[in-house]
């Protein structure tokens, strides 16, 4: 089973229920690709390092998992390309 983390950055103008069924969506993007969630933490509204799309800040989130399937964060990566209220997304691999 590996072990990964995503690293999300959601719209910081949207309303809170929008925000909220952002991250509920990318959590069921990660289960029916094959992965358990672990732990999500809510890092809270902190100001980006450069300006994207002119917004200065967002909301950041941390949502470790795991995946018996090695495919899974390459799939959960297309969807959250083309997901609105996402800035930015990284997911990388934990080692043991």
């Amino acid at each position: 089973m590996n072990q990964y983390e995503l690293a999300l950055v959601v719209n910081a103008k949207v309303e809170d229920d929008v925000k909220n069924a952002t991250v509920e969506k990318v959590k069921e993007y990660i289960t029916r690709f094959g992965g358990t969630i672990t732990n999500v933490d809510e890092c809270g509204k902190k100001r980006l390092a450069y300006e994207i799309q002119k917004m200065k800040e967002g909301f950041y989130y941390f949502i470790k998992f795991d995946a018996a399937d090695t495919n899974c964060p390459n799939e959960l990566e297309q969807v959250l390309r083309i997901t609105d209220n996402v800035i930015r997304y990284l997911c990388v691999k934990q080692e043991a």
